[in-house]
C-alpha cells in the first residue's frame, strides 16, 4: 500500500469590484497551480461579500486579491471585513497590482498578510505565498 499523497494547498485568487482586467490575476493563478497549489479563481467583478463566503465555501487556506483599479485600500479592508464576518478570520489576505508604495504599509495596517504592487516576480509571490500556508501544508501530511 503506498502511502497517501498530500492534497494541495487551496488559494483563492479574486478581483473585487469594477476593475475588468485579469491578465495579472490569470498570471499570478497560474503561476501558482505550475507551483503545486490548487487555484480557486474567480474570475472578474465580484463582491468583496461573495468572495469571502466562496474563500468559506471552498476552505482555501489565502485569499489573494488582483486589484488595478485604485480601490486597493478600500477594497482589501472590506474583504478582511467580510472573511471575518463570514468565518473565515484565519485565512490571510493577499493583495496584488497596481499599488502605489506609500500605500503598502497602509493596506498591512488593513490587514494584508502581504502586498505585491506590479513588477513583483512570480516567484517571489510563489515563496511568499508558501511561506504563509505552510502550516496548512504541514497539518495535511
Amino acid at each position: 500500500m503506498e502511502p497517501q499523497k498530500a492534497s494541495p494547498v487551496r488559494v483563492l485568487v479574486a478581483k473585487p469590484g469594477l476593475d475588468g482586467h485579469d491578465r495579472g490575476a490569470k498570471l499570478v493563478a497560474r503561476g501558482l497551480r505550475d507551483a503545486g497549489f490548487e487555484v480557486v479563481f474567480t474570475g472578474i467583478r465580484h463582491r468583496v461579500d461573495d468572495i469571502a463566503a466562496t474563500a468559506v465555501q471552498e476552505d482555501v487556506a489565502l485569499v489573494g486579491l488582483s486589484i488595478l483599479s485604485g480601490a486597493h485600500l478600500a477594497l482589501t479592508r472590506r474583504t478582511v471585513e467580510a472573511l471575518r464576518a463570514a468565518g473565515g478570520d484565519d485565512i490571510p489576505v493577499v493583495v496584488g497590482g497596481t499599488i502605489p508604495a506609500g500605500d503598502v504599509p497602509k493596506l498591512r495596517a488593513a490587514g494584508a498578510a502581504a502586498v505585491y504592487p506590479t513588477g513583483t516576480s512570480l516567484d517571489d509571490i510563489v515563496a511568499d505565498i508558501r511561506d504563509l500556508t505552510a502550516g496548512i501544508a504541514a497539518g495535511r501530511d
